[in-house]
C-alpha cells in the first residue's frame, strides 16, 4: 500500500503522520500498547454525547415544561464531563502517543511541534529491565529529549519514508534498539545534529531573500534610475 502524500508545508499534517507511524513501528516490534488513556477520553467524550442527544430527545416529545427539571442536571452533569474531558486531554495525556511495553521494558512517547518550526520533538520515558541496578524504582526510569527535523523521513514531495524514520528511532531510543537491533544506526546522534544545522541554515536562508516588490527586476530598476 502506497503512503499518503500530504502538504510538506502544513505542520499539523507533518506532526499527524509522524505520530500514527510510532505505534505502528512500535506494534510491528511487538510492544504492547496500552489504551487506557484513549479509552477513558472515548469515554468522557460519548457519555457527554449521550446525555446531550437523550436530554434533546424527551425535550422533543414531552416539551419544555415536563423535563426543564432533568435538562437542568443534564447541563450540569454535561459541563462536568467536558470540563474531565478537557482536563484529561492537557493534564493527564498532554501529548502521549505511545503508552506500551515489551518483556518489562515500559515505554512513554510524548510529542510537540513549535509553531512555524518544522522541527519534530520527542519526549522519551523508559523503564529498560536490564537496567535494574539501583535500589528504588524511581532510579530506573530514563527521560530521553529528541528533536529532529521533518525532513529526516518526509521527501520533498510529501511522501512519509520509514526506513530513516525507524532507524532514528532504534538508534536514539535504548529499548526500541534492544527489539529492533538492525535498524541501530551508529553515528545517529552525529547525523542528527548536522541535519538540525542545515535546517536552521534553510530557515535563516528564507528569512533573507528579497522580496519581489522590494528588488525589482534589472529592467525595472533601470528605468528607475534614468528618471
Amino acid at each position: 500500500m502506497t503512503a499518503p502524500k500530504i502538504s510538506v508545508h502544513s505542520l499539523p499534517d507533518l506532526k499527524n503522520t509522524t505520530d500514527d507511524a510510532l505505534p505502528n513501528y512500535l506494534n510491528s516490534l511487538k510492544f504492547k500498547q496500552s489504551h487506557t488513556l484513549t479509552d477513558v477520553r472515548l469515554a468522557l467524550g460519548y457519555t457527554a454525547v449521550v446525555i446531550a442527544a437523550v436530554t434533546f430527545y424527551f425535550d422533543y416529545r414531552l416539551g419544555w415544561d415536563k423535563t426543564k427539571s432533568w435538562t437542568l442536571w443534564a447541563v450540569v452533569a454535561y459541563f462536568i464531563l467536558n470540563s474531565g474531558l478537557t482536563y484529561w486531554i492537557w493534564a493527564v495525556e498532554k501529548g502521549k502517543v505511545f503508552v506500551g511495553e515489551k518483556n518489562g521494558a515500559q515505554l512513554t512517547l510524548s510529542s510537540s511541534v513549535t509553531k512555524h518550526t518544522p522541527i519534530y520533538n520527542l519526549t522519551v520515558r523508559y523503564l529498560n529491565p536490564s537496567a535494574r541496578n539501583s535500589n528504588t524504582t524511581s532510579e530506573q526510569w530514563q527521560t530521553v529529549e529528541l528533536s529532529a527535523p521533518f525532513t529526516k523521513w518526509f521527501s520533498a514531495d510529501g511522501y512519509f519514508v520509514t526506513k530513516p524514520f525507524q532507524q532514528w528511532l532504534a538508534s536514539e531510543i535504548p529499548v526500541v534498539g534492544q527489539a529492533d537491533p538492525a535498524n541501530v544506526v551508529k553515528g545517529a546522534g552525529e547525523v542528527k545534529t548536522v541535519e538540525l544545522e542545515d535546517m536552521k541554515g534553510v530557515l535563516d536562508g528564507l528569512k533573507t531573500v528579497p522580496s519581489v516588490k522590494e528588488s525589482g527586476s534589472p529592467a525595472t530598476r533601470s528605468r528607475k534610475s534614468k528618471r
